[in-house]
């Protein structure tokens, strides 16, 4: 499943951008145009002529307002621009998580479907023989996490001096997973003179700081303010005592009766225990973190995603990269810890203007994360009652 591109944002009487508008190539526009879209996101509209004009980066956009075609697109365009030698890649995207990868690989699939790119997809957790003929077979495009990335460069398995374009996606949550040595490492691989693009949800002053350090003839882009959330989300807050949480959360499930439930967890032993306890109360539910095998993570996030199962538990870093049409729900059966965690929860519904629920359950313990999220955002979230 790709990503939505964008919805048909209304801007009063102002015309209506088009990606025709934005010189997209032709090849492209008729991906684009089979999946239904005309109209750019306003992150799209705004980065991809910076993009295609050879400028560095700094995107700031909610969650679910299209990031990732607003660097996807201009990348192929600009390696379609110039005939690759040797099959050598020329762009490589880092991102956080495999969930995330496998979703940017999707859409650089679907974009570049007219001009048969070449896109190889390189992370941890299974063989890497898989992922090194891929490369031996010649590539345009790498989509990686940095661990496994970093090991195959030590390996001599892929040169990266090729490389024209560097994406950092999800840069904040992979400067907060610990991977900036792991960063700064690959980026001694890299040429000097390539184009570097940040995109995230939040800029955090040290992110910041990490990002201005190797760009340069640099471009900001802030999309809606930093660490905000969407508009048509609701949001609301049950206050709930620990111990009462899993009596309540079945009740809630129960009233709500959603067709498709996200429920976001701190820990991992706390998401089985979820899914576990949801599973013997009639549920159909599963389980994901990163003590799953890669094969059984991509086998909940598919069933989830085809509707095979209605309520999908997870962590934090486990929940990047699922994009589904219209999920109605978000739970947060504890408050994260990390106010700008709750920001990228949430931005897994309401996503390409569409309206999506997020409901939290606060207890007493969590009340400062609340006051924290709602700093955070400059949102005061709506205290709800089960009837």
């Amino acid at each position: 499943m790709t990503q939505k591109l964008a919805s048909n944002y209304i801007k009063g009487a102002e015309p209506i951008m088009t990606f025709q508008d934005l010189n997209i190539i032709p090849p492209i526009l008729d991906a684009i145009r089979e999946m239904g879209y005309n109209t750019p996101s306003p992150i799209q509209e705004k980065a991809i002529p910076v993009i295609l004009g050879d400028k560095d980066l700094i995107g700031c956009a909610q969650t679910g307002t299209g990031k990732t075609a607003a660097f996807a697109i201009p990348a192929i365009q600009k390696i379609a621009a110039v005939k690759a030698q040797h099959g050598a890649p020329r762009v490589l995207v880092l991102t956080p998580t495999r969930e995330l990868a496998v979703q940017i690989e999707e859409n650089f699939a679907a974009y570049g479907k007219y001009l048969k790119t070449r896109q190889t997809l390189i992370f941890g957790g299974v063989s890497a023989h898989a992922q090194v003929n891929s490369l031996r077979k010649g590539t345009d495009i790498i989509i990686a996490t940095p661990g496994r990335l970093l090991d195959l460069a030590r390996q001599n398995q892929l040169k990266l001096s090729s490389i024209e374009i560097l994406v950092l996606d999800e840069a904040d949550t992979m400067l907060d997973m610990g991977f900036v040595n792991d960063i700064k490492k690959i980026l001694s691989f890299l040429p000097v003179k390539r184009q570097t693009l940040f995109f995230s949800a939040t800029m955090p002053p040290p992110i910041r700081k990490f990002a201005t350090s190797i760009l340069r003839d640099t471009v900001e882009i802030n999309v809606n303010p930093v660490s905000s959330t969407a508009a048509l989300i609701e949001q609301s807050v049950y206050h709930v005592e620990k111990t009462d949480k899993p009596k309540f959360l079945v009740s809630l499930l129960r009233h709500e009766t959603a067709n498709q439930t996200l429920v976001f967890t701190r820990t991992k032993h706390g998401a089985d225990r979820v899914a576990k306890l949801l599973n013997k109360q009639g549920f159909h539910a599963m389980a994901i973190h990163g003590n799953k095998s890669q094969g059984a993570r991509q086998k909940a996030l598919s069933e989830f995603k085809h509707g095979k199962i209605q309520i999908l538990v997870a962590t934090d870093i486990a929940a990047r990269g699922i994009d589904i049409d219209e999920l109605p729900h978000v739970i947060n059966y504890e408050l994260p810890e990390v106010s700008e965690t709750y920001v990228h929860r949430i931005g897994r519904t309401g996503r390409a203007g569409k309206t999506g629920r997020a409901i939290s359950l606060c207890s007493t313990e969590e009340r400062k994360n609340l006051d924290g999220i709602q700093k955070l955002t400059g949102n005061t979230i709506k205290v709800a009652k089960l009837r």
